[in-house]
């Protein structure tokens, strides 16, 4: 039964039947998902999302990007931190379609398998790019040893310290090609070199978000170092550079932003759009933090936080993001969660850069 509804003193049955019946049909309407979304809001996904485990969807989502900008349907890419491996999607308003898979690099250790630690994708110029973490495999417990299990911690910060990227109309019969000039970039880069090799717990590199400007320019995303301000502050990196520079051998110019995120944030992901860049930020650290969407214009050290993801539970952790459209003074967005099933893609409004 609907309850709540105002009665007028002079108003009639009839009249008061008609209001109920329309009050009670779009309450309804509001507490139905809409079509090809589930109950809590996130889009349906359909299809196995591969993961680390055989068998078992993944739940290590940490990026995605698409051919367009604009309308539906898109043929996007996705990855999965814990592969050697990136999946094509296709994007639909409401729905991802998983599609085939592509290898992206063959590193091994002792005849196992080396993750790429894939952490962000970016689309440009009928490429797809996929970068790596660029820094030590994350072990929280201290299970590698920094001086018995050398050998093997460095073949994995080899095998995260690529960008690899392929030709989109291709497919999974695409001719990946890796390069690791960013990393000589980062180990000769006074602000960054002391942070190369470290543990994130110890503020080590580690890079979680890829964009490209339609220039040619590669803007990498750093969750880790947080650095400091000349006034204190903590300030979140992101390091650009050519990207003839980085695949061609080119003389390696490049420059290094310190962005006002908010203390001890770190990028998470970046997305170009519209001429300019949007940032997911959040905790650089691994024991949780709030998350935020901004703008920025990728050439001067200013940023425009454009909303706080706090409709989220805190021990969700945001791991990538998608322009999806804008509207007037709106942009929706889709939110890919690390740590959840198929990465839960949930769509979110904020104000428009």
């Amino acid at each position: 039964m609907c309850r709540g509804l105002p009665l007028g003193s002079m108003m009639s049955l009839a009249n008061l039947g008609r209001i109920v019946a329309i009050a009670c049909a779009s309450l309804m309407l509001l507490a139905s998902p809409a079509p090809g979304k589930d109950e809590d809001g996130s889009w349906t996904v359909k299809h196995d999302v591969i993961g680390k485990e055989k068998n078992k969807q993944s739940k290590d989502v940490s990026g995605i990007a698409c051919t367009t900008q604009t309308g539906f349907p898109r043929t996007c890419l996705i990855i999965d931190d814990n592969l050697q491996d990136a999946q094509f999607v296709e994007l639909k308003d409401g729905k991802l379609v998983m599609g085939d898979a592509i290898n992206l690099i063959n590193n091994k250790f002792q005849g196992e398998r080396l993750e790429l630690d894939g952490e962000g994708v970016a689309f440009s110029k009928g490429y797809f790019y996929v970068i790596g973490s660029h820094g030590h495999p994350r072990d929280r417990k201290e299970k590698l040893d920094p001086v018995n299990d050398r050998d093997e911690i460095k073949a994995r910060i080899a095998a995260s310290s690529q960008i690899v990227r392929f030709r989109a109309k291709d497919g999974a019969d695409a001719k990946p090609e890796p390069t690791s000039n960013l990393k000589k970039i980062i180990a000769d880069e006074p602000a960054l070199k002391d942070f190369v090799d470290r543990r994130l717990e110890e503020n080590g590199v580690t890079i979680e978000g890829i964009a490209i400007k339609d220039d040619g320019t590669l803007f990498a995303g750093f969750r880790g170092p947080v650095l400091k301000g000349d006034e204190g502050k903590s300030r979140a990196v992101v390091l650009s550079a050519p990207l003839d520079s980085l695949f061609d051998g080119g003389v390696a110019q490049h420059r290094v932003f310190r962005l006002p995120l908010g203390p001890g944030r770190g990028v998470r992901d970046l997305a170009a759009f519209e001429g300019g860049i949007l940032i997911l930020a959040g905790p650089a650290a691994s024991d949780g933090g709030t998350y935020a969407i901004y703008s920025w214009d990728g050439a001067s050290e200013n940023v425009k936080r454009l909303a706080e993801l706090e409709q989220f539970d805190p021990k969700r952790k945001p791991e990538g993001l998608l322009p999806l459209d804008k509207s007037g003074t709106k942009l929706r967005a889709l939110i890919i969660f690390d740590s959840d099933k198929k990465g839960k893609p949930t769509p979110v409004e904020v104000p428009a850069p």
